[in-house]
């Protein structure tokens, strides 16, 4: 049986697939987005995470203590008054993962929602989804993806779905490799072969300032996407506090102000989801 590891699972989330759902969030990814909004996400091992906006500095936590699950990394997770350390990252097995989402499967079926799998990129840990998702069969299952894998992981997992919600941030390939650390080339190469699947999917596209919400940019995924749905995602402006809480630091060439209204129309030919 495969294990995985998951950062967060966020029960009754409305933006990730129909209905009400929770949503598993995978650990690890191969991209970089300059923008991401969950860099506790990024890294595949568990990581310590520092809530250090209210952070009084009272150094309880750096004290020796001996509580084994604290010994990784070099603080004790159970003394701070506020609450502001946790590991970012929790091992399961893929059954026993399948046996707590699926205690809300009433819920679910009420409500038209269902789990969706997300990340970091949860095709880094394929083995592991896959076999979620077949533990999960009843339940409506979605995959949500950057799309950067072997065509042939991509489309086992996929397959295993109700939806697939494939992102797309950037057409230009220099671009692409400039702000996300990875070519595109599997990526359209796995949006191309979605649409020809049949499976049920939404292509979603992050409008980052002066990055991904060009007119140039947009024009051009338009042209990728096709036939098929589009969803355009809000930049995320919360996403620069929690960078200090694994110790990275948000790039300030991203100016939230400089966000362009996108052009609607270059849409036309898909289902734009508002």
């Amino acid at each position: 049986m495969a294990t995985g590891i998951v950062f967060d699972i966020k029960e009754f989330a409305l933006s990730d697939g129909p209905g009400i759902r929770t949503t598993v969030f995978m650990k690890g990814c191969p991209l970089r987005c300059a923008w991401c909004h969950n860099p506790e996400g990024l890294r595949r091992e568990p990581e310590l995470y520092r809530a250090t906006g209210a952070c009084v500095d009272c150094g309880l936590c750096r004290r020796p203590c001996a509580h084994p699950d604290c010994a990784p990394y070099g603080r004790c997770l159970h003394t701070c008054p506020r609450g502001l350390l946790r590991v970012s990252g929790r091992q399961w097995e893929s059954r026993a993962l399948a046996e707590h989402l699926l205690r809300g499967a009433a819920l679910f079926e009420s409500a038209g929602g269902g789990v969706t799998v997300s990340g970091g990129e949860p095709l880094l840990q394929a083995a592991f989804v896959a076999e979620l998702f077949d533990a999960l069969g009843g339940v409506h299952r979605a995959l949500e993806t950057s799309g950067y894998a072997e065509k042939e992981t991509f489309l086992s997992v996929a397959k295993r779905c109700e939806l697939v919600l494939f992102d797309l941030k950037l057409a230009d390939p220099d671009a692409h490799f400039r702000y996300t650390g990875v070519s595109n080339e599997r990526i359209l190469a796995n949006a191309e072969a979605l649409k020809a699947s049949g499976i049920p999917h939404i292509f979603r596209i992050p409008l980052i300032p002066n990055i991904t919400d060009t007119e140039e940019n947009l024009a051009a995924l338009a042209a990728v996407a096709g036939e098929s749905p589009v969803e355009l995602l809000s930049y995320n402006a919360l996403a620069p506090a929690k960078y200090a809480g694994v110790g990275m630091t948000y790039p300030d060439f991203i100016d939230p102000s400089a966000a362009n209204p996108p052009n609607l129309s270059l849409f036309v030919n898909a289902t734009l989801q508002k």
